[in-house]
């Protein structure tokens, strides 16, 4: 199965539409190349253009991650939470070096990092002309990803939307520009873009090959689960008191309200890296200090903003952009009345990754906000993911209890059981 057929079906045989569909993968790299463009038509891929390396969007963002100071192949995401603090001052010299070539491909020649930058060393001090940096090539990136989008929906015949997956397609912000200007109707993301997504592209494509038709991909919750019995059995184990109250969301959103932070383990884990209401710490986005609280709760940098969870009846009023949208795969605009009621979730640039809760798909989420909404008058929680700095997300009832141990947090719910804090540690 070639690397970017299965990242392509991850996205073109998952996707909520039944339409024909162009597809766009980008990532570091595949085999020999670093990108695919092609159509989905009755659920089969016809590629139009695969990119070979060395040229690679994904591997450029790498190399200049790796600079900064940050894990490449992993902290890709702060260096775009870093570009809005920076002016994009070093994009004409990129637009000569990073172009896409008018055929559905592009080149990325080589980059002399250092003479527009120094070096950072991990955990060094983050300068302002790092922050230059990183906001000339997302800058770039966008723009090139538009040029692609658009060659791609010409070479397509015009298909009302695009899905995309592969590692850069996780550029939220690199979305939301696209679906802004790009040409198609819709944009449509697969929650596990990465490599992570290639298994359930792979089972698609074959799938389909053999004549079955994949049912659209029904929500990001495909990890595992537990009963209320085991995790009953588990607190138990644990010798950690805990109550079960009338209603586990009215009791997070009692919590939330009062300033305080709240684990929340709930049905089956996420598939992809954005916590998305099951393996979640909520905070209130009231408070402008929560966002340099829960980042050190997570021994975050303090440049990184904190996303907001939203239900989906209510988020027009706020934010502007992509709607609905609830795998946090977009930035949004938030609207100016919105900034200082919501700070804790408002970036420097005035956006927020927003996700969308549909009540129908997420009631008990979509309860707690309500609640929370009937307390504070916001409709808004801060939500980001239940893990601490160098750790994968919560995956199981134990985990979530040692983060629950180990980091200041108010309230654990866990399942239909509350665990608080000033019982459980006095």
């Amino acid at each position: 199965m070639p690397h970017h057929v299965a990242h392509a079906a991850s996205a073109g045989l998952a996707m909520p539409y039944r339409d024909d569909a162009a597809v766009l993968v980008l990532d570091g790299r595949g085999e020999s190349a670093s990108h695919l463009a092609g159509v989905y038509r009755d659920g089969h891929l016809r590629p139009l253009y695969a990119q070979r390396l060395p040229h690679s969007l994904g591997l450029l963002y790498e190399d200049l991650t790796r600079h900064l100071g940050f894990q490449h192949s992993s902290d890709e995401y702060k260096v775009m939470a870093l570009a809005p603090y920076g002016e994009p001052r070093h994009l004409p010299l990129l637009r000569d070096l990073v172009r896409a070539n008018g055929d559905g491909g592009f080149t990325v020649e080589p980059i002399a990092w250092s003479a527009l930058a120094k070096p950072r060393a991990a955990g060094g001090e983050v300068t302002a002309e790092h922050a230059d940096l990183a906001a000339s090539v997302q800058a770039r990136l966008e723009e090139v990803i538009l040029d692609l989008a658009r060659w791609t929906y010409e070479a397509a015949g015009g298909p009302r939307v695009l899905a995309m997956a592969g590692g850069t397609a996780l550029n939220c912000v690199a979305n939301a520009r696209l679906a802004a200007r790009g040409p198609f109707e819709r944009v449509w993301v697969q929650p596990a873009a990465g490599d992570a997504g290639t298994a359930l592209g792979a089972a698609l494509h074959v799938a389909r090959a053999a004549g079955q038709r994949p049912e659209p991909m029904p929500g990001a919750d495909l990890g595992r689960g537990w009963s209320d019995a085991e995790i009953e059995a588990e607190l138990r184990r644990a010798a950690l008191p805990f109550t079960r109250p009338d209603s586990i969301a009215a009791e997070a959103a009692r919590v939330l309200a009062g300033n305080g932070v709240v684990a929340w383990f709930q049905g089956r884990g996420e598939y992809g890296p954005r916590a998305l209401g099951h393996r979640s710490l909520l905070a209130h986005p009231g408070d402008r200090a929560t966002t340099r609280r829960m980042n050190d709760v997570k021994g975050r940098e303090q440049f990184r903003p904190l996303a907001p969870m939203v239900r989906a009846e209510r988020a027009a009023e706020v934010f502007e952009g992509v709607l609905p949208s609830p795998y946090m795969l977009f930035v949004h605009t938030v609207r100016p009345q919105w900034r200082e009621r919501i700070p804790a979730v408002v970036h420097v640039d005035g956006t927020a990754r927003v996700q969308t809760v549909d009540s129908r798909e997420e009631p008990l989420v979509a309860r707690m906000l309500a609640e929370f909404e009937r307390l504070t008058g916001l409709p808004v929680v801060v939500n980001t993911s239940l893990n601490t700095a160098g750790r994968p997300m919560v995956d199981t009832p134990r985990e979530a209890m040692e983060i629950f141990g180990s980091a200041p947090v108010d309230l654990l719910a866990i399942g239909p059981y509350a665990v608080r804090r000033a019982e459980a540690f006095r």
